[in-house]
């Protein structure tokens, strides 16, 4: 309970990675918060990522730039203690299985080297070598050093638990109160309640857009995924994460080179079992997964790793993504109000964004220097669209 002439605390809307995050180093530094979850903590797309932590797949720009920032940030925090045990460093491998691929994926070892990442390139002799599982037909792989994987769901409850932080369960919020003397936010409103508040974060994913006003700047997007059966000597050849070079072209066209954005990424769990994914269905909002959508991504998987054949698939699950329509999410202060600000639109970049997207807003609103140029995720930029007032 606060002081009676305390001020109100910090309410975080949303408890996925981004939230939590934003709510823990804010509580870490002094700040008092309170964070609000419509279901669960990580009951959305931080629950059903498949927890890369990679520069790998990033478009170069921004995005590839602000990954090798939150990636740096994961290896300091595992380094310090907040996230040991549940960071685990290992390289991504992007494969090429035709020449025309390879063109691709020549270019993409520019862009990653031009923004500081370590690659290196395998020619066809030293796939055999290093990945003895990927199927003879690649022609080239890049490897990409200093990437790694996290559970979102394990990272969400380590900062919750870190920061000491209640998280408000089943508290959907529905609107945000303004002082019509100041034009400042005043609170949230939830149910028939409202939660004063001397700032807001929005990091509640599909619902972001719609509680900052901006409801037409974001979409969803699908993904399927599959998890086989445990296979602990496949799964132990591989060293890192696979991605194929059609997940990069995916990225690149607006819609994907196939209407449902399929591009495939084998990930080698940790219990010994392969995560297969994955699908970029824009406008979808079911979780529910199809056999069209299980037998492709099953049938490229084992085009890779032809051994992949012998293991039964034994859970299929759907995850909704929030992208936002121009590709990059949204993060820093509205310009409705100079107490209001977003995070959200990460589509698939959430795990690998999340703990430096809280940390960055947790300064921005202490009236820190967030230590990072987001000019590129400014909301500003929707400034045609309608913003709340």
């Amino acid at each position: 309970m606060r002081k009676e002439n305390s001020p109100p605390p910090v309410v975080i809307v949303g408890a996925g990675i981004v939230g939590a995050a934003t709510a823990a180093f804010l509580s870490l530094s002094g700040t008092s918060v309170r964070l609000l979850e419509a279901a669960v903590p990580a009951a959305e797309a931080t629950g059903a990522a498949d927890g890369a932590v990679s520069v790998a797949s990033k478009r170069p720009g921004p995005m590839m730039t602000i990954a090798r920032a939150g990636a740096a940030l994961y290896r300091t925090l595992a380094d310090e203690g907040l996230f040991a045990g549940l960071f685990h460093s290992r390289p991504t491998f992007l494969i090429a299985m035709n020449e025309g691929e390879a063109q691709v994926l020549a270019a993409h070892a520019d862009a990653l080297t031009e923004a500081g990442a370590a690659v290196r390139w395998l020619a066809r002799a030293d796939i055999g070598r290093r990945l003895p599982s990927v199927s003879t037909v690649a022609v080239a792989a890049l490897e990409v050093e200093g990437e790694g994987h996290a559970v979102g769901y394990d990272i969400v409850a380590r900062l919750i638990a870190a920061a000491g932080l209640t998280v408000e369960r089943n508290t959907p919020v529905s609107g945000i109160e303004f002082d019509r003397a100041d034009g400042r936010v005043s609170g949230v409103r939830t149910g028939e309640r409202v939660i004063p508040a001397s700032a807001v974060v929005v990091a509640a994913g599909g619902g972001a857009g719609r509680l900052v006003g901006l409801p037409d700047v974001s979409r969803p997007r699908r993904g399927q995924q599959l998890v086989t059966e445990r296979a602990p000597g496949l799964n132990g050849a591989l060293p890192g994460s696979l991605l194929s070079c059609s997940y990069l072209l995916s990225k690149k066209a607006e819609h994907g080179v196939d209407p449902r954005g399929y591009g495939v990424v084998i990930d080698p769990l940790r219990t010994g079992q392969f995560l297969i994914g994955s699908t970029r269905e824009e406008g979808e909002t079911s979780r529910e997964n199809d056999i069209e959508a299980v037998a492709r991504l099953a049938a490229s998987a084992r085009e890779m790793v032809p051994d992949l054949a012998r293991l039964r698939i034994i859970r299929c699950f759907a995850g909704i993504r929030t992208a936002m329509s121009d590709g990059l999410p949204m993060i820093g202060r509205m310009p409705a109000a100079d107490n209001l600000f977003v995070a959200a639109g990460f589509e698939g970049d959430g795990i690998c964004l999340g703990p430096l997207t809280g940390r960055v807003v947790a300064a921005l609103v202490q009236g820190r220097d967030p230590g990072i140029d987001l000019s590129a995720f400014d909301p500003a930029r929707f400034a045609g669209e309608r913003i709340a007032a």
